[in-house]
């Protein structure tokens, strides 16, 4: 377990070093194919996920407060730090092609899924908790406040590898379809290693 959570840290501070690379490469990369309009998968997906990644932000500081396990605190803390810095990412490239960071289109409209039915409670994507699983893990504590955790960013990280592997498909920037890529090959990864701290917990993911 301890060698999982390990890899994952080092995926965290790998993120952070690439960050500013990868920001300054985009320039050139969308340049070989223009700059992205507002109503392209490349800026629907950096708008989505930007959204997407700032809750799951949120529920790792949350545990965080609510436990004292090492193992989920750093977990916790590893996603916060990763999903933080590639959403900096997504926000600083739609700043450089000037694109807003708020649509008028549903969420999901870049992947064909505008008509989906409007998320309820908060839950505006796949995966998302909604408000009412945020207040509820706000009020857990210890092994409970940890398997509903976990339960709630397994969910949370198939929404975001769904949305991921949607931009890897349909986005036009390289830099930006390789940065999708990264996050679905670390999601699935963290998907395993909470699959794992489930159990050992004596709980599974939720259907």
């Amino acid at each position: 377990m301890r060698q999982h959570v390990g890899w994952t840290a080092g995926t965290a501070a790998a993120v952070l070093v690439a960050v500013g690379a990868l920001t300054y490469a985009v320039a050139e990369d969308g340049g070989s194919t223009g700059t992205p309009g507002a109503d392209s998968a490349d800026a629907g997906f950096a708008r989505d996920m930007a959204v997407h990644h700032q809750q799951a932000v949120e529920m790792s500081y949350i545990v965080r407060d609510r436990t004292k396990d090492e193992e989920i605190r750093r977990l916790a803390y590893d996603i916060a730090q990763t999903q933080a810095n590639q959403r900096g990412m997504l926000l600083g490239w739609l700043d450089l092609w000037e694109l807003p960071k708020v649509s008028s289109d549903a969420p999901m409209t870049w992947m064909g899924m505008g008509d989906m039915p409007v998320g309820e409670d908060g839950a505006l994507m796949p995966g998302m908790a909604t408000n009412t699983e945020m207040k509820k893990l706000q009020g857990l504590s210890g092994k409970q406040a940890e398997i509903f955790f976990l339960q709630l960013m397994t969910a949370h990280h198939k929404g975001g590898i769904h949305m991921a592997e949607g931009c890897v498909d349909k986005c036009a920037v390289g830099v930006e379809k390789r940065l999708a890529q990264t996050m679905v090959n670390g999601q699935q990864s963290e998907i395993d290693l909470m699959a794992d701290m489930l159990k050992e917990r004596g709980a599974k993911p939720r259907s």
